[in-house]
């Protein structure tokens, strides 16, 4: 059975690519592009990981990943934050929330998907 992942991104673009990277590395991927839609998705899939952009139309994504949190299903799903923000507060401030993870946009093709698959559980 495949490893099932959930990318929740507004930009076309980087879903496409993020998708693509991980189905070629063997993942069964799921996508959203905004934070109720991720929810939803995230409940009816139950993935061993989110890829989560920080920047979402509706919640940001560190708000989602603390409701993410407070629900006993999700409470302990690895969340890989994937943002453009290079400020080390930013940074710090999504890794204080359990079990995440952090990578930078844009991301690095050739390391994305293994990075990805180190934070599975």
């Amino acid at each position: 059975m495949k490893t099932k992942i959930v990318i929740v991104d507004d930009n076309a673009n980087n879903l496409l690519l993020e998708k693509d990277l991980l189905i070629v590395a063997g993942f069964e991927v799921y996508t959203a592009v905004n934070a109720n839609d991720a929810m939803q998705l995230i409940k009816e899939v139950k993935p061993q990981v989110i890829v989560l952009d920080v920047q979402l139309p509706d919640i940001s994504g560190s708000e989602l990943a603390r409701i993410l949190r407070s629900s006993e299903d999700t409470v302990s799903t690895p969340i890989v934050f994937v943002t453009a923000s290079v400020l080390q507060s930013d940074i710090d401030h999504l890794l204080c929330i359990s079990d995440s993870a952090y990578i930078s946009k844009p991301i690095n093709t050739r390391t994305f998907s293994k990075e990805v698959s180190q934070c599975i559980k």
